[in-house]
């Protein structure tokens, strides 16, 4: 396959991308396209929102920090948010970085596990690739998001971590970190990252495909519950 039917087939024929693998590891086009997506999301978003409301929008998650700053002086304050308005906007447009890292681990984890839990004989890159394809979704939700954006809708709530209403976080006071957290990760481009990385998986080895699927999202659970129990405890 070409780059092009890659990407192409990811939405359409997941097997015959993942397939492919076998033939080239290469899984530096997804992850350019998803920088691209990246980038525009967050120009669009401080263009039509602007950096400071956003970050008054995530203070809603985390009271305790917005408290303290409401205690700080005007002027102070107005310090505190010029310092978290270059922060936040240095980050996300930086964000793709920590979404690499975040690949490698993930690609790591299930070097192990399937090597060694299920005698598989997977390499490291060809772990990174199905992880980069089967990442591809997030481009679709954060081209929604900029469209959503256009519209001049939900900018009351927006913030980077959850760009479009397409989670159960809308259920749960922001406040309750550990209860909004888990919510916040039902998210149904999350759902389908998974389901395309077992299939991903099961097209690379012999473990079948419901296996490689349950596999997957144990793992994402695991680590859900993880982060979620960490923010609950820091916040």
């Amino acid at each position: 396959l070409s780059e092009g039917q890659r990407l192409m087939d990811t939405f359409v024929a997941p097997s015959k991308t993942f397939t492919d693998l076998r033939r080239s590891t290469n899984w530096l086009w997804p992850f350019l396209i998803m920088v691209i997506a990246n980038t525009l999301l967050v120009a669009v978003g401080t263009q039509k929102i602007g950096m400071r409301k956003i970050v008054d929008n995530g203070l809603r998650l985390a009271p305790k920090q917005a408290e303290k700053l409401d205690q700080l002086p005007p002027d102070q304050r107005e310090k505190q948010m010029d310092i978290a308005v270059k922060f936040n906007t240095a980050f996300w447009y930086g964000f793709p970085i920590l979404m690499l890292v975040g690949a490698c681990v993930v690609a790591a984890i299930m070097l192990g596990t399937m090597n060694f839990g299920f005698g598989t004989e997977l390499k490291f890159n060809q772990c990174l690739a199905i992880t980069m394809y089967a990442s591809l979704p997030i481009v679709i939700k954060f081209l929604l998001a900029i469209m959503v954006l256009n519209l001049g809708a939900g900018s009351d709530n927006f913030i980077f971590q959850n760009p479009l209403a397409s989670n159960l976080s809308s259920l749960a006071d922001p406040s309750s970190h550990f209860l909004f957290g888990i919510l916040l990760a039902l998210d149904l481009f999350t759902i389908w990252q998974l389901v395309l990385a077992g299939i991903g998986y099961s097209c690379l080895t012999k473990v079948k495909q419901g296996t490689c699927i349950a596999v997957v999202i144990g793992w994402w659970a695991l680590l859900t519950l993880g982060s979620a129990g960490i923010g609950a405890a820091l916040s």
